[in-house]
C-alpha cells in the first residue's frame, strides 16, 4: 500500500486581484502550494498530483517536486471533478490523500495524525472547530462516525448551526475514491461535482469515516484575498519568533520578526525590530541584532554584534565581530574573530583578519586583510578593471590612510603605512610608508563661479 497525494490548485483566485495564480502567492517567501509540496514529501508521499488550471505555465516554472505529476483541470467543476483528473495516476491498494492549495501552513504532524485515523476506520477527514462557520461545509454525523457533509448553501438552518467544518482533506481508498468519483452528480446549488458527496456514498455503503484536527486553526485557513494572506503570514512568522524565544532568544516585537527559511539560534540572543532572515541563516550565543537588519544564508558566531540596517548575504561573521551599523557583508564575506566594520563598509569575496577594522566609508572586494590592520575611511579596494577582478592582500598590521585607492592586483606588506589620499598602483614592502598623491598648490586670487 503506498500514499498518494492529490493536491487541488486549478482555482484562478479572482478575489486575490492579481495576474498571478492563486496557489503562487507567497507565504514566508515560499509558493503556497510549494510549502504544502514540501509538506507532504516530509510524510513519505510516493506520489504527488498537482491539479491546476489557471496560470499553468507560470505554475510549471517555479514549482518543484520530486515524484510530481501535472494534471490539468481544463474547466473548474467542482472539487470532484478536480480530483477526476488525478484518477488514472492513484493506484487501486493506495490510500490518497487529498489537500487544497489555499492552505498551506498545514503540518506534517498534523498529516500524520490524519492518516493515523485512517488507519482506524475506512476513511479519515481533516475537521476543525469554528466559531464562526459560515459559508463551510458542515460535518454531520452519528455518534463518532461521519455521515456526511453538507455546503454552507445546501445546509438547512438546523445543520448550519454545527461548528465542526469540512477543511476538504481527507484521506481515502484509492479503489474506493474513483468508484464513488465515477457516480457524483452536479444536481447542487453551484452545479458543481462536489469531493464531498463521496462522503455520504462512503456512509451509505456502511464505512466507517473518523476526524482528526489540526494542532492549530491557522494550519487549516485557506486563502481567498490579500487579507487573509497577510492574516496567515503574520499567524506564520508569530509561531517562528516562539521558536526563536523558547530557543534561546529574546526578541523586541514578535510582531516585527519574518523567517523566509530557516533559522537557528544560540542562548542569550536578542534579535530587534524588523528582523528579516532568509534562507539558512544560524545566530551563535550571545549575538545581538539591532533593528532593520536583513541576514540572507549566514552564519554568525558567539557574541558577534550586528548594529542597526545591516545587511548580511552569505557571509560569515566570527566570534565577537561588530558590524554597522549601515554596513552590507555581500557573497564571500569573511569576518574572523573581534574584527570589525563599521557605517557604510561594504565587503565581498574579502576575508578581514582577526582584530582588523574598517569603521567607515569603505569597499572591500576581493580582498585579505591581516590580523590588527587598519583601514581608513574611503578606502576603496579597486578590484575591477572593466574585464576582470583582481586581488588585494593588506598584510597584517597595515594601516590604510583615508580616502585611498589600492588599485588591484596589489600586495600591503606586514606593518606598511599607505597615507591618506593615496592611489596605490604598485605593492608597498614590509614596513614602508607609501604616499601617492599629488602635489598640493595653494592659488590666490581664484574666484569662485556665480551663477548666471
Amino acid at each position: 500500500m503506498g500514499l498518494s497525494v492529490v493536491i487541488l490548485a486549478a482555482g484562478k483566485g479572482t478575489r486575490m486581484k492579481s495576474s498571478l495564480p492563486k496557489v503562487l502567492h507567497p507565504i514566508a517567501g515560499l509558493p503556497m502550494v510549494q510549502r504544502i509540496i514540501n509538506t507532504v514529501e516530509q510524510i513519505g508521499a510516493d506520489s504527488v498530483n498537482l491539479v491546476y488550471g489557471h496560470g499553468g505555465d507560470l505554475l510549471q516554472q517555479q514549482i518543484t517536486g520530486s515524484n510530481l505529476t501535472w494534471c490539468l483541470q481544463a474547466e473548474q467543476l467542482g472539487t470532484g471533478h478536480a480530483v477526476q483528473q488525478a484518477a488514472d495516476n492513484i493506484n487501486d491498494e493506495d490510500d490518497v490523500l487529498v489537500l487544497v492549495g489555499d492552505a498551506p501552513l498545514i503540518k506534517p504532524s498534523t498529516l500524520k495524525r490524519l492518516l493515523a485515523a485512517k488507519q482506524n476506520a475506512d476513511l479519515a477527514l481533516l475537521t476543525v472547530q469554528l466559531d464562526d462557520p459560515t459559508g463551510m461545509g458542515r460535518i454531520i454525523r452519528d455518534g463518532d462516525n461521519i455521515t456526511a457533509i453538507v455546503e454552507h448553501k445546501d445546509a438547512t438552518e438546523q445543520q448550519r448551526e454545527i461548528t465542526e467544518i469540512n477543511t476538504g482533506m481527507m484521506v481515502i481508498p484509492g479503489a474506493d475514491l474513483k468508484r464513488w468519483l465515477s457516480g457524483l452528480q452536479n444536481n447542487n446549488a453551484q452545479g458543481e461535482y462536489y469531493l464531498t458527496d463521496v462522503i455520504a456514498m462512503a456512509a451509505n455503503e456502511g464505512k466507517q469515516i473518523r476526524a482528526a484536527h489540526p494542532e492549530k486553526p491557522f494550519e487549516v485557513e485557506g486563502v481567498n484575498n490579500r487579507v487573509q494572506l497577510s492574516a496567515l503570514e503574520r499567524a506564520f512568522q508569530l509561531e517562528q519568533a516562539e521558536h526563536a524565544m523558547l530557543a534561546g532568544a529574546t526578541v523586541a516585537d514578535p510582531a516585527r520578526f519574518d523567517v523566509r527559511g530557516e533559522l537557528s539560534v544560540g542562548s542569550d540572543v536578542v534579535i530587534d525590530i524588523n528582523f528579516v532572515a532568509v534562507g539558512k541563516v544560524t545566530l551563535g550565543d550571545n549575538v545581538r541584532i539591532g533593528a532593520n537588519c536583513v541576514l540572507i544564508d549566514c552564519d554568525i558566531a558567539d557574541g558577534a554584534v550586528i548594529e542597526a540596517n545591516s545587511i548580511i548575504e552569505q557571509a560569515s561573521v566570527g566570534p565577537n565581530c561588530t558590524v554597522g551599523p549601515f554596513a552590507r557583508l555581500r557573497p564571500g564575506a569573511n569576518m574572523l574573530d573581534g574584527s570589525k566594520v563599521g557605517n557604510f563598509v561594504e565587503m565581498k569575496k574579502t576575508t578581514l583578519g582577526k582584530g582588523a577594522k574598517a569603521n567607515h566609508l569603505t569597499y572591500l572586494g576581493d580582498t585579505e586583510v591581516g590580523e590588527n590592520a587598519n583601514i581608513g575611511a574611503g578606502t576603496i579596494t579597486c578590484n575591477y578593471d572593466g574585464v576582470n577582478k583582481s586581488k588585494t592582500v593588506i598584510g597584517s598590521g597595515a594601516f590604510i590612510g583615508s580616502n585611498s585607492s589600492l588599485v588591484a592586483p596589489v600586495t600591503i606588506g606586514e606593518g606598511a603605512t599607505v597615507g591618506a589620499g593615496s592611489v596605490i598602483t604598485k605593492s608597498v614592502e614590509q614596513h614602508q610608508l607609501s604616499v601617492a598623491r599629488g602635489k598640493q598648490r595653494n592659488i590666490d586670487g581664484w574666484e569662485r563661479p556665480t551663477k548666471r
